[in-house]
């Protein structure tokens, strides 16, 4: 059985997973979970309709429903069970959904679409090329504060509607990642006629194409949502509806896990990881997400990071491996690269990043930093000391011990690391402000292309959001003409090649300390089946049921 576009576009398969044929529903979901270390699939389950599934989250809740806003990992996970985007991926390829097809001018600068014509938003309104051009026009204004979607659309300087299933869009230069960046939540397809409503109004229950609608937001507790009995795709939904709760506390959302209270649960902890292992009742999704790999930011345009010595002495200093270890449980592998393990463009140098006191000691006493009666090294009435705020809704427990323990051996070698703990809101107000030497920033975005964003000296400059991406602040003309020219190159060896150059050049800035792939398991209890994964490693549930 060839699978329908939606089913295609659900699926992503790397080459760092396994891959091979999928023929039907029952062979998709042992595919899925054999190539997400999710466990033994129950293969024989015959698919039911009916029942409400009810997913408990430990993100931060959303402080707005429409992920063109702003644009982060939360948004997507709630959003993609109601918006859906223009392509899809597999094999890392793109694959056709609301778009049926595209091509590209021969000199890259135009890229047209076509559409579905048989596909209607949960509001009536009709998904055509209009819609489009006023999806592409929504994320470009900067009213609308997008950040993600914002910077993955850039290189597009027209949208125009041809006729009812042609777009047009010309851009400003090739834009070898532009079909990947559709892909993505944060460029997905809601409705115009309800973008033409207040922004506030349209955050509290954006409309789209996907499985599912918005029916209530009752903040601070859950949003309701609600079968689309209408669903273009081949295989309607089969739930109900979906219950998506807010539970901070990782102790509560396990248990009410365990105990059948809720189905899904995402941010489990190492030791909830390997609890659920033993456990027949409860199974492991593990997706890593795409982009970049989880890792520190030193801020190299201001404070002592911007001297190149005291950056390489931070990072020596910095003992990391046994934490990983004993706080992890072996749910997470130590990385040197920039970028996740799923991108196929990854480069790693462990040589650079090898724990030393006696080398960060070495460089420090050589730029002059002298250790004070605390321990703390100065300099021109100067104390060593750097800010380092941590996003509480962000980082798991485990994250943030092993802060502490980076902290500990920091100041072993004179490096007074001062730990912030914060909200989401007040954790991106201090970035907004540069309040901070050393961030850990995650960042979700399909293919290398990531790199542009994160590391080119325009992603200094802030989106229309107040955020910046760039930062490290690494301001490096040759590493922006290499991942421009990455870019604009539609050859996959040659992208390949200029990617690998400009990760060893931002390496060898010592700007960035690679940790270990963003940590992105789902717990679900085993009577929940057909669970698939997104563009951006986010479940889906638009054919999933569940056996009660």
């Amino acid at each position: 059985m060839i699978l329908d576009p939606v089913q295609k576009r659900r699926v992503r398969i790397t080459s760092s997973r396994a891959a091979g044929s999928i023929a039907g529903a029952t062979a998709l979901l042992l595919a899925l979970t054999a190539c997400t270390g999710g466990g033994t699939a129950t293969s024989n389950s015959t698919p039911v309709s009916g029942g409400t599934l009810t997913y408990a989250s430990g993100d931060a809740e959303p402080t707005c429903l429409d992920p063109h806003v702003g644009g982060n990992y939360p948004q997507a996970l709630l959003s993609t069970q109601y918006i859906e985007e223009l392509v899809g991926l597999q094999d890392g390829k793109p694959t056709p959904s609301l778009a049926t097809k595209w091509t590209t001018s021969d000199d890259g600068k135009t890229l047209t679409f076509t559409l579905r014509d048989d596909v209607t938003f949960t509001d009536g309104t009709p998904f055509d090329a209009a819609a489009v051009v006023a999806n592409i026009e929504h994320v470009q204004d900067p009213a609308t504060a997008s950040s993600t979607g914002y910077l993955a659309l850039q290189s597009i300087a027209k949208a125009t509607a041809t006729d009812d299933t042609t777009v047009t869009l010309s851009l400003s230069r090739p834009d070898s990642a532009l079909l990947e960046s559709f892909s993505q939540p944060w460029v997905g397809m809601e409705s115009p006629k309800a973008l033409q409503r207040a922004q506030a109004v349209n955050c509290e229950s954006p409309v789209g194409t996907g499985p599912f609608r918005i029916t209530d937001w009752k903040h601070g507790d859950r949003v309701t949502l609600t079968k689309n009995t209408d669903y273009w795709g081949s295989t309607k939904p089969r739930l109900s509806g979906i219950t998506w709760r807010f539970l901070p506390d990782s102790t509560s959302r396990y248990a009410a896990l365990q105990s059948g209270q809720v189905d899904v649960i995402d941010n489990a902890q190492p030791d909830q990881l390997k609890a659920a292992s033993a456990k027949g009742t409860i199974r492991d999704l593990d997706a890593p997400r795409p982009g970049a790999s989880n890792r520190l930011e030193l801020n190299s345009g201001h404070g002592v990071f911007r001297d190149e010595a005291v950056r390489k002495a931070f990072i020596a200093g910095a003992e990391i491996d046994p934490g990983i270890q004993s706080l992890f449980l072996g749910t997470a592998k130590r990385s040197y690269s920039l970028l996740s393990s799923v991108e196929p463009f990854g480069y790693s140098d462990e040589s650079l990043f090898r724990y030393s006191p006696s080398t960060a000691k070495q460089l420090l006493d050589d730029a002059g930093w002298k250790v004070g009666a605390d321990g703390i090294r100065t300099k021109d009435g100067q104390q060593l000391t750097v800010t380092f705020p941590v996003s509480t809704n962000q980082s798991v427990p485990a994250e943030r011990s092993l802060f502490q323990q980076i902290q500990a051996s920091e100041a072993a070698v004179g490096i007074k690391v001062q730990l912030e703990e914060l909200d989401l809101s007040s954790w991106y107000a201090a970035l907004a402000k540069n309040q901070y030497d050393v961030v850990s920033a995650p960042y979700t975005k399909v293919g290398a292309d990531v790199l542009r964003i994160l590391y080119d000296s325009a992603s200094i400059t802030p989106a229309p959001s107040g955020y910046f991406a760039n930062l490290a602040q690494l301001d490096d003309p040759q590493v922006d003409a290499l991942l421009q020219r990455a870019a604009q190159t539609s050859d996959s060896s040659t992208r390949g090649d200029l990617y690998e150059q400009a990760q060893q050049r931002i390496l060898e800035s010592r700007t960035v300390l690679p940790l270990y792939d963003q940590q992105n398991h789902f717990l679900y209890r085993s009577s929940v089946h057909g669970i698939q994964t997104t563009a951006v490693s986010t479940p889906w549930f638009g054919t999933a049921w569940i056996d009660r």
